[in-house]
């Protein structure tokens, strides 16, 4: 259903602040929080006494309390102490790696041994002060592959986000698809129209016209296990596009993080970073909230579908020329869990 061996978002920092953290990713129910020296961790949210939620305790110098019998676990998962009891024979319990980089939590559910904080992508706009960054969390009921075929073809833009990102010109314009390794691009450009709304603002964020004819651009990227990053903009037409120099143009990445929480949930990390009046924090948060409500539209939509496909398990869904980008994803996704599973076997037969 979804790759273990890899590396998600499991929540910002904070979401941890002084107090631990509940949240199922992957089917795994885990307890976040920040232990010793500010290091972020993740245990299974099981305590080894009686079974209750860790994360309905308390932090205490650096370790987590059970919030029914007082059991003191550290980072390591181990039981540290517990009033008026030994505690050498009670088990440890599951504990996954967990990083704090990037302005994100990342947790890898599945085997330790392979979790390998290099492979975490890099951002740019996260450590560069040339960017600025706004986002937010929503939860939504759906199968995570819905979300990738949502962002992968944006096609949709024109009747979900009319009023705000959305033209009769994006339809009009066929997109274009290659796969280069493990990544899926989708590319759709368009010349010589006006700008929507969310666009115009950008434009007058950015100093620049936003009533005279642009060109504009959607580049989508699909990475395993589930993130997309989509580098959207408009530049005033006749200067180049997407190459465009910095005085005509605003551009920005779409951050979509999606980390799966069951076959048919989600916790939906979204974003955007921009390289254009890094400063302004007005210009920020008024861009966090128009994306904040142009995402909220996506989820009616995406649960409504789910509930569709979950009542009818024996209809098929189709696949025309603008789900290139989706298909090719989950084929990407599919090879790779057949990869991971091939070797969950050949350990196991070991």
């Amino acid at each position: 259903m979804f790759l273990k061996n890899a590396w998600y978002v499991a929540c910002t920092p904070d979401e941890i602040d002084g107090k631990p953290l509940g949240r199922t990713i992957c089917n795994e129910k885990m307890v976040l929080f920040r232990g010793d020296e500010g290091k972020v961790a993740a245990l299974e949210d099981f305590c080894p006494h009686r079974g209750a939620a860790l994360s309905l305790g308390f932090l205490r110098d650096g370790q987590l309390v059970c919030g029914y019998h007082g059991l003191v676990m550290g980072t390591d998962g181990k039981c540290k102490a517990m009033p008026a009891q030994r505690v050498g024979g009670i088990p440890a319990i599951r504990r996954y790696p967990a990083v704090e980089r990037y302005g994100f939590i990342w947790v890898w559910p599945g085997e330790e041994a392979l979790a390998d904080p290099a492979k975490i992508h890099h951002l740019e706009w996260a450590d560069n002060p040339e960017w600025a960054y706004g986002g937010g969390l929503y939860h939504i009921n759906c199968d995570y592959r819905l979300m990738i075929d949502n962002l992968m073809d944006l096609t949709h833009e024109t009747y979900v986000h009319a009023s705000s990102i959305g033209q009769p010109e994006i339809e009009e314009a066929p997109p274009a698809t290659r796969v280069e390794g493990d990544t899926v691009v989708t590319g759709r450009h368009m010349q010589n129209i006006m700008p929507p709304p969310f666009w115009a603002a950008a434009l007058r964020g950015n100093g620049l016209a936003d009533n005279v004819p642009c060109d504009r651009w959607q580049i989508c990227r699909f990475t395993p296990p589930s993130h997309v990053l989509i580098e959207v903009g408009v530049a005033h037409a006749g200067h180049g596009g997407y190459d465009a120099p910095a005085e005509y143009r605003a551009g920005s990445i779409v951050v979509d993080f999606i980390t799966p929480e069951t076959d048919t949930s989600i916790w939906y990390f979204w974003g955007m970073a921009r390289n254009f009046a890094p400063q302004d924090a007005t210009l920020t948060q008024t861009i966090r909230e128009g994306q904040g409500k142009i995402f909220s539209e996506d989820l009616a939509v995406l649960e409504a579908q789910q509930r569709n496909l979950l009542a009818n398990p024996h209809r098929k869904i189709l696949s025309l020329n603008i789900d290139a980008g989706g298909v090719q994803s989950r084929k990407i996704i599919e090879r790779l869990l057949k990869e991971e599973r091939d070797a969950t076997q050949e350990v196991s037969a070991s």
